[in-house]
């Protein structure tokens, strides 16, 4: 909805009619890309909103290289890894990937609301006053050096009344609309753009991660009531915020879980990847009473791995937890 945006936007699918939809997930440890099979289904009271179901036919996951709080650093290592990825999807699912819809981690996701007004004359309202309303505020929105990723519409006010969800053929003097903006910084959303199109994909949509998070995760009553979805990523945590059915509030920290593998190099003097195994295997963020008991093998980062020495599991968790505690503080 927004105008001159940066990023692609994605042509609606047809409620009838099946696709064929491929997805890459750009992250900071990992590169996933998915290839699925969307076909109509009848609408269900839990997730009313959702026309198709999705049908996985292939899946490719690869170790991600070049890229750093989800921001490319490193144009030729990211290529790499997302042209592998791809193609061990395409090759489980039997299909050749054109295209795909893109998520975005990086590029210091923000949030911000803007309100326009057009006047209707006291006559039932148009798709025509409702794009004009949208259009106004999206004007108002753009901002230099960001990439709008999406406008989305919050609500409708008419002549005062507020909260109105859908104002089509309802009569009013004046229609006002409140527009929710998600932006990040155009280098980032640039380059990774750039990173795709090189492995000749086209980019249907670029997708903000904690609006995919929450459009994956929660169900009409969860997003109706209230609800913030943490996506907690390996450089970067994002929190998409859900009020009324609608995403009202977007944000990211660069702290993620590479941090708290960092720690643990640094707090135990081990390798990286010995870190982040004692991390997968044995972390946790709350003390256990066995903890003190329990002993974990762990060998020095230069040291031979016949020559571990072994310390309580309880040593782990004082070293996870304050990294933890800081990353939902910032959240």
């Amino acid at each position: 909805m927004s105008s001159g945006s940066l990023t692609p936007r994605m042509r609606p699918l047809s409620a009838r009619k099946s696709a064929i939809l491929s997805v890459l997930d750009v992250g900071t440890s990992k590169i996933v890309c998915l290839i699925a099979k969307l076909a109509p289904q009848g609408e269900s009271d839990m997730l009313r909103g959702r026309t198709h179901r999705a049908k996985m036919l292939g899946i490719g996951h690869q170790r991600s290289r070049g890229i750093k709080a989800g921001v490319v650093v490193d144009m030729e290592e990211a290529e790499q890894a997302i042209r592998n990825a791809v193609d061990a999807a395409e090759r489980m699912a039997g299909v050749q990937v054109e295209s795909v819809i893109v998520n975005m981690t990086g590029g210091r996701l923000s949030s911000q609301h803007y309100s326009a007004k057009t006047p209707v004359g006291g006559r039932a309202v148009s798709d025509g006053d409702i794009h004009r309303v949208l259009h106004a505020a999206c004007a108002t929105s753009a901002r230099q050096g960001r990439a709008v990723l999406h406008s989305l519409p919050t609500a409708f006010n008419l002549d005062g009344t507020r909260g109105v969800r859908d104002p089509k053929g309802m009569v009013c003097d004046e229609l006002a609309a409140d527009l929710h903006v998600v932006t990040s910084e155009v280098a980032a959303a640039r380059n990774l753009m750039l990173a795709i199109e090189r492995c000749h994909l086209r980019i249907e949509a670029m997708v903000a991660t904690p609006f995919a998070a929450g459009l994956a995760t929660l169900v009409d009553d969860e997003s109706d009531l209230g609800a913030a979805v943490v996506d907690m990523g390996a450089g970067t945590t994002s929190i998409g915020v859900f009020e009324h059915g609608r995403l009202t509030h977007v944000d990211a920290v660069a702290v993620g879980g590479h941090h708290v593998t960092m720690d643990i190099a640094r707090g135990l003097t081990v390798r990286l990847s010995d870190a982040e195994r004692l991390k997968m295997l044995y972390g946790a963020c709350v003390a256990s009473s066995p903890d003190e008991r329990e002993t974990i093998a762990v060998v020095n980062a230069g040291e031979e791995k016949d020559r571990a020495t072994h310390l309580p599991k309880s040593h782990l968790t004082r070293i996870i937890r304050p990294r933890v505690e800081e990353i939902l503080e910032l959240v």
